[in-house]
């Protein structure tokens, strides 16, 4: 039997936390192992109990869910944070990305996207609505002008996993491009990120972004 993802919830509202604490034990994929109400609460409990993904609020009182997305993954970088947010505004979604959330969702999302995102963010992946997909690669593009890293090298299967990484596919879709497993893909990715001096996977993106690697042919 799969083991199931260890989830924490944050947000101000009980009834809120009620339905997406059902909808994703009734799966029978996630554990929610703590509720917090606040984004103080959110970071103690998840430096007490390390679960593998966060699902964060961000209008909470006492302190944001930007500021406990930043804390979060300061204090426990191996802990994925996923945004499940009612605000679609430019600056939100930048400021959550910046933060080091792995990825963002409204809250209008059904719950199967939802279950699909922890899924998704329990490995690293950048989950993001269609809607919002755009910005942020727009927002790398920005950061990334001017930017010359230097050119490490890569083997050949690394390249082409790069490459469509930065073209926003998902683990699942580069696998299925490359006649590769998922697991195979997030491993290219780890050692690209080894190889780059990069910790996070938005670092990996604004990289290729820079490099110019989201335009060539695939």
């Amino acid at each position: 039997m799969t083991e199931r993802i260890r989830v924490l919830i944050a947000d101000d509202h009980p009834m809120w936390r009620d339905g997406v604490r059902a909808d994703l034990e009734g799966s029978g994929e996630a554990e929610i192992i703590a509720e917090a109400s606040d984004g103080g609460e959110a970071i103690d409990l998840t430096i007490e109990l390390m679960p593998e993904v966060v699902l964060m609020d961000l209008q909470m009182p006492h302190v944001s869910g930007v500021e406990a997305t930043r804390r979060i993954i300061e204090a426990a970088p191996h802990v994925r944070v996923l945004v499940l947010s009612a605000s679609g505004e430019e600056n939100d979604v930048l400021e959550a990305v910046k933060a080091g959330a792995t990825g963002y969702l409204l809250k209008s999302s059904t719950s199967t996207d939802v279950l699909d995102a922890v899924r998704r963010v329990r490995n690293g992946e950048p989950v993001f609505t269609p809607s919002l997909a755009g910005l942020v690669l727009d927002e790398f593009r920005r950061l990334a002008e001017g930017q010359q890293p230097g050119d490490p090298a890569l083997s050949d299967r690394e390249n082409d996993v790069l490459k469509l990484v930065a073209k926003g596919y998902t683990y699942k879709e580069i696998g299925a491009k490359l006649f590769i497993s998922t697991k195979t893909v997030q491993n290219h990715v780890q050692n690209i990120l080894v190889k780059l001096q990069l910790r996070k996977r938005y670092e990996l993106m604004r990289y290729a972004i820079s490099k110019g690697i989201d335009r060539l042919p695939e």
